[in-house]
């Protein structure tokens, strides 16, 4: 049987044409007796010893905790037969997938013994699943996951994909020395890895500042003097149409004691899948708009470190962060420059830019066009952007209808007080792009123009 799993597993990596490190393959055992015997966790474990009065013996057993909770135990026919079934039927029951790249051949030039690192923008938890997805046929990422998939049965299936664990807010010297060695130790063996430099979901739409804990273990690989490879941080930016947690993502940003607890989350959840599900049965389930995924001009590494000043890596932390802050601005300007513009964004955009809460619909398909205009100005990547504006207004429409975010009244549209942070929302995903100019009132009396409409608060 063991064997038969190993051909078929073979074969599963040729068809999907796969680039897969070696290391990926090694059985969990390997890669903690490695991590057991790294002279740095044990610097780290006489330290903590030292720090609380503990014996080595019991800071021994907390490191073996950690490295048991954070190394997967990757398995690819779970990877491509059970997850890539499932998030190929789950991705394209819900939205139909765009995918660009904005400089195929300096993607194609990367050298194949280098090491990748995809870096993403983090809209939606879907993220995980829609760049695997896109990505499956030619490569596997490794991906970091916060503690929200640690809940069974999704450990499980997340460590059967190759995704490790992180917990974040958790400061522990001891327990940070452990993640680094170990994201070093993938790096150093050529593992494709993502990560998200936001360090977590946008709670506003827009794009987050960096955190830098992930990206400084991976930089700091290069202070092995064997490791003579580059790392290449490919930029990776997604939109949607519509994201799947969006009113509760907004919901601390509009009123903080609105915010649900665990159990009324769960069976907002449970009757969010009841009832797509019944849908689905009777053929009444309609997708989701658009995802897109764009693949912005990867950065080699070393060659960022030519423009650092000498020795960086090797700087005390205080000091090494705020150049690597840089690079990791760099890399979210590059993300956020070929940020897909989908049919939504652009109508919220329109919509809000008038600062009136009843609008003509000509007028707003004005404004779109405007926009799109704009965006083609600073090379903005608008998704089907030679279509007719009309076309697009329609594909946006269909959403800011069934979300009953907007409504038409004769030939003009009326937003609904309680669609406008969600209409803030999807407007700030593409608000770095395209700054919405002074509002224009030339339609309507002055009552019709809602000063009190409720507004995200700034983060």
């Amino acid at each position: 049987m063991r064997g038969w799993l190993r051909r078929k597993a073979l074969r599963t990596l040729h068809e999907f044409r796969t680039r897969l490190a070696r290391y990926k393959l090694q059985e969990r055992r390997i890669v903690k007796a490695a991590l057991a015997d790294d002279p740095v966790i044990a610097a780290a474990v006489r330290e903590h010893m030292t720090t609380h009065a503990l014996s080595e013996e019991a800071v021994r057993r907390r490191v073996a905790v950690y490295v048991d909770e954070i190394v997967p135990h990757f398995n690819v026919l779970s990877y491509y037969k059970l997850g890539y079934n499932l998030a190929k039927i789950f991705v394209n029951l819900l939205y139909k997938v765009s995918v660009d790249y904005q400089d195929e051949a300096a993607l194609a030039a990367i050298p194949r013994r280098d090491v990748v690192v995809y870096l993403m923008n983090h809209r939606s938890n879907a993220d995980y699943v829609v760049v695997a997805y896109v990505l499956a046929h030619g490569v596997h990422v490794s991906y970091a996951v916060g503690e929200w998939a640690r809940a069974w049965p999704l450990e499980y299936v997340f460590k059967s994909f190759g995704a490790y664990f992180i917990r974040r807010r958790f400061r522990e010297p001891l327990y940070h020395a452990v993640l680094e060695r170990y994201i070093q130790l993938i790096t150093r063996n050529g593992v494709t890895q993502g990560i998200f430099p936001e360090g977590g979901l946008t709670r506003d739409g827009r794009l987050r500042m960096p955190k830098l804990g992930l990206l400084d273990y991976i930089c700091r690989t290069l202070l092995d003097p064997s490791f003579t490879r580059d790392i290449w941080f490919v930029p990776v930016a997604i939109n949607y149409d519509r994201v799947l947690e969006d009113r509760s993502l907004i919901r601390e940003l509009t009123d903080e004691r609105d915010r649900p607890g665990r159990i009324a989350q769960f069976f907002t959840v449970a009757s969010y899948v009841a009832s797509n599900t019944v849908r689905l049965l009777t053929g009444r389930l309609q997708r989701y708009g658009r995802a897109a995924v764009n693949f912005g001009t990867p950065l080699s590494l070393r060659a960022w470190l030519r423009t650092a000043p000498d020795g960086v890596l090797d700087w005390p932390k205080e000091k090494r962060l705020p150049e690597l802050d840089k690079l990791a601005r760099e890399m979210l300007d590059r993300i956020g420059a070929v940020l897909p513009v989908t049919p939504v964004p652009l109508a919220a955009a329109a919509l809000l830019s008038f600062d009136q809460t009843v609008i003509p619909r000509a007028a707003v398909l004005e404004r779109m066009d405007e926009l799109r205009d704009r965006l083609h100005e600073v090379n903005g990547k608008v998704v089907r952007g030679g279509a007719r504006i009309g076309d697009i207004w329609d594909r946006a429409w269909r959403m800011l209808r069934m979300r009953r975010l907007v409504v038409a009244e004769g030939a003009s549209l009326v937003v609904l007080p309680r669609g406008r942070p969600l209409l803030e929302y999807y407007a700030n995903a593409i608000a770095h792009l395209v700054p919405i100019r002074g509002p224009r009132r030339p339609f309507h009396k002055a009552h019709e123009v809602e000063a009190d409409l409720p507004k995200l608060k700034k983060l």
